[in-house]
């Protein structure tokens, strides 16, 4: 039976962050993106493209007394991948190296910061 719900957390880079209990995350485990291409005589072609994995739509929550949004930050300004983990309402957790893509805000009201995560290769469950 498949279990879904609440990311319980996300690691990055060594530093766990909570996750809001109603963010809907998106998992993409990359690997390869494969397209059909037609010929001309009726038969056709297999073109693979290598795609890295993503996670999107996560609100982690964010404490300013621990300076969690000046700790992600820091993550964004550095020039080299982190490990990132990601711990399901499974029990299933999948691990990569990363970094934090797009716009990276913090709210005041709900204290949580919508993020995007992502990287080479693929995610692997561990």
């Amino acid at each position: 039976m498949a279990t879904g719900g609440s990311i319980e957390e996300v690691g990055i880079d060594g530093r766990n962050f909570p996750v809001a209990a109603d963010a809907d995350s998106n998992r993409k485990l990359g690997g390869w993106n494969n397209e059909h291409s037609p010929n001309g005589n009726g038969t056709g072609r297999l073109l693979k493209t290598r795609e890295g994995w993503m996670l999107d739509g996560l609100a982690l929550a964010i404490d300013d007394l621990r300076e969690d949004q000046e700790f992600l930050q820091d993550v964004a300004d550095s020039n080299d991948y982190v490990t990132i983990s990601i711990t399901y309402a499974s029990g299933a957790t999948y691990q990569g190296q990363g970094q934090i893509t797009g716009d990276m805000q913090s709210s005041s009201a709900t204290t949580t910061a919508p993020l995007t995560l992502s990287g080479p290769g693929r995610l692997t469950k561990q």
